[in-house]
């Protein structure tokens, strides 16, 4: 008789990014929360590519907002876990291409004259970054979180629980 093998799953990502993302959108004030929610469900879900982005007289400007709306809250997550340096901030540069792949960058600039550090390269079709289910984008925020917060906290080399660590001995 054959053996029944436990199926391997991977672990759920616990965080829920599109809440995350919907609360960013309305601190900075960009809109209420009951845009930011229709917002978010109208350009991230659906199917590809996005009319949305493509289907406007300013394809530039709206396709960078979305990138910029979606990336930012993620890499500010990503920083509020690690200790920045005081002078220091990470900012997120987008490059947009209207018919192939934008660029994401998302740069550390350390202060004091210091040379500022590419923590992520990111190359989206922005009309093609729907996601099937809220499932699947958490699992692509947590996974751009993860790159952003290893690559900052190798950057300044002190992630905030050892710095508490160090501070209770």
């Amino acid at each position: 008789m054959p053996r029944k093998t436990a199926s391997v799953k991977k672990p759920r990502v616990t965080r829920n990014w599109i809440a995350y993302l919907c609360e960013a959108l309305v601190t900075s004030g960009a809109m209420p929360t009951w845009e930011a929610a229709t917002y978010l469900t109208e350009n991230l879900f659906g199917e590809s590519p996005n009319p949305k982005l493509l289907g406007t007289s300013s394809a530039h400007e709206v396709t960078a907002q979305f990138l910029h709306r979606i990336y930012q809250p993620v890499v500010e997550a990503a920083s509020r876990d690690v200790t920045l340096p005081r002078g220091a901030m990470v900012h997120v540069f987008t490059d947009i291409s209207l018919t192939g792949k934008s660029a994401v960058l998302v740069v550390f600039f350390p202060g004091n004259d210091q040379p500022h550090q590419l923590l992520m390269l990111d190359a989206a079709k922005a009309w093609d970054l729907v996601f099937q289910d809220s499932d699947a984008f958490n699992r692509w925020a947590e996974d751009r979180y993860k790159i952003v917060k290893s690559a900052l906290t190798t950057a300044i080399g002190k992630p905030v629980s050892q710095m508490f660590l160090a501070e209770a001995s």
